[in-house]
This record gives structure tokens, sequence and C-alpha cells, in this order.
């Protein structure tokens, strides 16, 4: 019998423009040179060993089968108490809450549930990378919307003008992932004005919630009244305390939103680790650990920024999340992705280019670092830095 020749067919790609994210290639390149890592927005310093007890405790006790798909029950219950504590809305955690693998999955999730082909879905630059290869994976147009150049405020005119007929989602993030702004009330108001006589979607990504500085209080979709009733929200547990690894996340949204995003969810993951979500809800229970976040990362934030005054590097103002924003004009002419490989090789520190959240690049002169490092990682940063 003749031996067949190998052959693989040839798939159309559903992402053909989609490559190696920037975050990937970075971290690469930072192991490869040795550069101290202040690219990807992950911690390099471990969780609360009280954590990681109550994650063995939970599988020496045999919980270490498939949970509800909903997720476990005392832990909605547990997210259920602290969004009604903070934001003021109560969740049923039986039909509007479900914990997600992380949440990337969440987002994904979310569109697929709600976008059809053809549908049209906003998001507002600069944005995380997933937003639209998720929105064309679902068949549906990405619309992009700018924020406020320098400022990175919504505008809301621009927003205006970039809803139709064909609208069905919006997306949003505050804190903001790169710039590191947070949506002022006054800010959500003026958004729950304008969805009010449509049938759009929200998608608020709030991942960073816990990490807001100087006073400046996060403002949930879910306070919000007219925008909690047609939202997403969704927020991280691997964030909030330090495991990003572990991937765990959730969804919060009206029962009948619940309901389809749960249709998705079944289907592309079905659950969720089941010790971890049960150490988590037993973690919860003490509310300290998400309550002294701010104050953890203002204090990062200030050693960080301090120590870059002594660099040509500008930071920009950061009120939330773990980034930092710098204008590197005064150091280089390079475009920013060419500034961010040439600082990871000859500076030894990692950095994102911000044009890297737009579609096609836009240049502003900006890099982003990641401050959630421990204090030593950042002062061997900051020497390398203060070369420049």
């Amino acid at each position: 019998m003749t031996e067949l020749a190998e052959h693989t067919p040839a798939i159309e790609s559903r992402l053909p423009r989609v490559g190696t994210t920037i975050f990937t290639v970075m971290s690469a390149l930072a192991a490869e040179v040795g550069a101290v890592n202040l690219g990807q927005g992950f911690p390099d310093f471990d969780c609360d060993p009280a954590l990681l007890a109550h994650v063995g405790d939970a599988m020496r006790e045999g919980l270490n089968q498939y949970p509800p798909m909903t997720g476990v029950p005392q832990l909605r219950q547990a997210v259920s108490d602290k969004v009604a504590a903070l934001y003021g809305r109560r969740y049923d955690p039986a039909t509007e809450i479900t914990v997600t693998a992380g949440a990337t999955q969440a987002i994904l999730t979310a569109v697929l549930c709600c976008v059809h082909p053809g549908d049209e879905v906003i998001v507002l630059e600069p944005c995380y990378d997933s937003y639209a290869p998720n929105i064309e994976l679902a068949g549906g147009r990405v619309v992009r919307v700018p924020l406020t150049p320098g400022s990175f405020r919504p505008d809301f005119d621009r927003i205006a003008a970039a809803l139709g007929p064909k609208t069905r989602l919006l997306m949003i993030n505050s804190p903001h992932n790169p710039s590191a702004t947070v949506w002022s009330r006054a800010e959500m108001l003026q958004l729950a004005e304008l969805l009010a006589p449509t049938q759009v979607l929200l998608l608020a990504d709030e991942v960073y919630e816990h990490m807001v500085f100087d006073g400046v209080a996060h403002v949930s979709a879910a306070s919000i009244p007219a925008l909690a009733a047609r939202a997403f929200v969704v927020s991280s547990f691997g964030k909030t305390y330090h495991v990003t690894g572990w991937k765990v996340g959730y969804v919060a949204a009206p029962a009948a939103l619940s309901a389809e995003f749960r249709k998705v969810h079944q289907f592309n993951v079905f659950t969720v680790n089941t010790p971890v979500q049960h150490a988590l809800a037993r973690y919860m229970a003490d509310p300290a650990p998400w309550r002294d976040l701010p104050a953890f990362y203002q204090r990062k934030r200030d050693l960080f920024r301090s120590g870059l005054a002594a660099t040509r590097l500008r930071p920009l103002h950061t009120q939330g999340s773990y980034f930092q924003l710098v204008d590197y004009q005064a150091v280089s002419p390079l475009p920013e992705a060419d500034f961010c490989q040439w600082l990871t090789r000859e500076i030894g520190v990692a950095a994102i280019p911000v044009s890297a959240f737009y579609e096609g690049g836009y240049e502003q002169g900006l890099a982003r670092l990641c401050f959630a490092k421990q204090d030593e990682t950042l002062h061997r940063a900051l020497q390398r830095l203060q070369r420049l």
C-alpha cells in the first residue's frame, strides 16, 4: 500500500490581521536581553498567603470536581454583597452574577452573546487589544471612536455621532488601560443620558476598579441605574488579589442579559476552577484586601513617579489602574514601537507603545509602564531610566 503524503489543509483565518500581541513580544524581548519588565501588566510579588491556604484547604476538603456552571454559590453571593456595599445595587447571585475564566473570557462571551453579523460595536481608542478581535469573531463591525488626545477623556459628541441604527454594543473601560484615567460620575451620567433613548447595550470593563488614587472614586456602571439596566459589568479577581495567572473573573448583569451570557459561557468554558472559587469566597469574607488596594498601589505610583522626576521622561497624570504613561519626546524622536524596543535593548527596561492600543497605530510619543512591581524592581528600573 502506497504511503500517503502528509497534507495539512489550509485554514481561512477568522482573524487574518491578528499576530502575536505586543505584550507577548515585549515580554519575550525583556527576557532575552535581561531587561526589567515594566511592559506586561502583572505583579511580580506574591498574593496573600492566607489566600493560598484557602486554596489548599478547599483541595483537601475534596472540592475538586465541577462546580455549578455559573460559579460556586458562595462566591456569587460574596460578589453580590461586595457590589451592593460599594455601588448600591444588589445583583441576584442566582440569576445575575456569573463567574468566568478571567475578564478576557468574560468580555468575549458578552460580545458573542449579543452581537450578530452586521451589528456595530463602538470601542473607545486607545483600548485593550482583545476588544476588536472579539467583535470580529462575532461577525460584528468595529466602530472606533478616539478618546480626547492628551487627556483621554470621552468625547461625547463623537460617541453620539457614532451611534446608529446598527449599533448593538458600546464598550468602555474605567479605570482605563493604558491611559490610567478614571471616568467621573458626571461623565457616566452623561453616558446614561446619551444611551437612554437607544437599545444599545453597554460592556463596562472595570477590572481595575480597586486601583483609584488621590481620593478619586471608581464610578461603576452598576452604580448608575440607567446604565446597570443595560450593562455587562466585568471585573477580575486576578487583578484585585495579585493572582493574574489564576484567570478568574466575573460578570454582573440583569437577569435577561445574564441568561444569554450563560448560554455562550456554558459552551466556551462551561465552568471555572473549583478550589480557587471556594478560596476566593472565603477570602472575601474580609473586605480589607480590596479596601486597602488604593493605598497600596498609590504608594507604588508615588514611588515610581518620584523616581521618574530624575529622568527626561514626562509622566502623565495617573488617576487609576497600575499603569503610568510617559511622554518620551525629550529623549528620542523615534516612533513609539521603535522607542520601546530601544528602551528594552539599550536601557534595560521594557515598556509598551501606546500606539499598539490603536488600529494602525497613532503616534503621540508615549509609552506605558507598569508599576505593579516590588519596590526593589521599581528601584532597579528607575536606576536604569535615570541614565536617560
